[in-house]
């Protein structure tokens, strides 16, 4: 399966991985991929994954999850999510990190696939609470690249830390190119 994924990655699709996730050693990580303009996401990440022979899983709504696809949807690391109003989801999320000896979850700080100023904080709340390295992934369909940064250690100085994370992902083209992130 993985020369597979690498023939269609690599040869029929022309992308190229920048850097590693280092999954021997990082067992427990926020994964913020920048920008999520499409669908086309979610297999370009399927891909990575079985290149990089890393487990990751993403949150998703919990209506995602039922029949047909619900069984698939788990299969390849999806958790779902209730996001039913008023929940403390930072904390229950942050709580899957305490359960589990190995969890790297992917997030979309975005929060849609619509262009965005600012990212949401969840993520960054979550990689706080659980103490987890956050780790920054472009999806960029400009260069047709996955840059992987190394681990970064939130500081607690949220502003801060959001500026340092924008910078990594500066002018990174989605599929979408015009709902791409950009904050300045």
């Amino acid at each position: 399966m993985k020369s597979f994924s690498s023939f269609v990655y690599h040869k029929v699709l022309g992308w190229q991985i920048i850097g590693s996730f280092k999954a021997e050693t990082i067992r427990k990580c926020v994964i913020v991929v920048v920008p999520h303009t499409s669908w086309h996401d979610f297999y370009i990440g399927l891909l990575i994954r079985q290149l990089e022979s890393v487990k990751i899983s993403f949150l998703g709504k919990k209506e995602l999850f039922k029949w047909p696809l619900g069984w698939y949807f788990r299969k390849v690391g999806g958790i779902p999510l209730d996001r039913t109003p008023g929940q403390n989801k930072v904390e229950a999320i942050a709580e899957l990190f305490k359960q589990r000896e190995e969890l790297r979850l992917s997030i979309a700080p975005e929060g849609t696939r619509k262009k965005v100023k600012n990212w949401k904080t969840g993520f960054y709340h979550i990689s706080v609470a659980a103490n987890v390295p956050i780790i920054m992934v472009t999806f960029d369909f400009g260069k047709k690249q996955n840059k992987i940064s190394e681990p970064f250690y939130p500081t607690g100085d949220i502003e801060k830390d959001f500026d340092f994370m924008y910078s990594f992902f500066k002018g990174v083209k989605g599929k979408i190119p015009k709902y791409s992130f950009d904050n300045d």
